[in-house]
């Protein structure tokens, strides 16, 4: 298995999608990632965790510590191409229900072509086997509304 294979989810949440902002979620869990992987877990490992759509616009992002993770340091960035300008450096050792902050250079971010959003180890030292975090992202549809003339149908014609 490749890693992403289970930590990869669709891109669901609210269920008022249409022209709205949304948020979206997934839990990451390291024990999971380190199963797909197959290897120990290292720093500079990116791993996928929300599948973006195209035409979408990234309003921002984070994560909240559900269960700190295990290793002796782990800190992680969370973008899309495994940078840093959602989350930079976040410290996924933290107290439950810590929260990320997005990095002080965060614009909302198009996404052109469909996109995932990131988690990668910046820093790993030890073993790390087990931990969660909660990543969310607010998200908004951009795309084209296509053609907005209004097509003649059978009742134009009929009366």
């Amino acid at each position: 298995m490749a890693l992403g294979d289970n930590t990869l989810a669709s891109a669901r949440g609210a269920s008022q999608r249409g022209r709205n902002t949304y948020m979206v979620q997934t839990e990451l869990n390291f024990a999971t990632a380190l199963s797909d992987k197959g290897a120990a877990l290292l720093a500079n490992d990116v791993i996928p965790v929300i599948a973006v759509p195209a035409g979408t616009v990234i309003m921002c992002a984070g994560a909240e510590v559900i269960t700190a993770a295990d290793s002796t340091t782990a800190t992680v960035d969370i973008a899309t191409g495994a940078g840093d300008l959602m989350a930079d450096g976040f410290d996924a050792k933290s107290a439950v229900g810590t929260y990320s902050t997005p990095d002080g250079d965060f614009a909302p971010i198009v996404v052109g072509a469909a996109d995932n959003i990131d988690v990668k180890l910046a820093t790993m030292t030890g073993t790390l086997t087990a931990g969660k975090l909660r990543i969310w992202a607010m998200l908004s549809d951009v795309s084209d509304f296509g053609d907005m003339t209004a097509n003649e149908v059978d009742r134009d014609t009929l009366a």
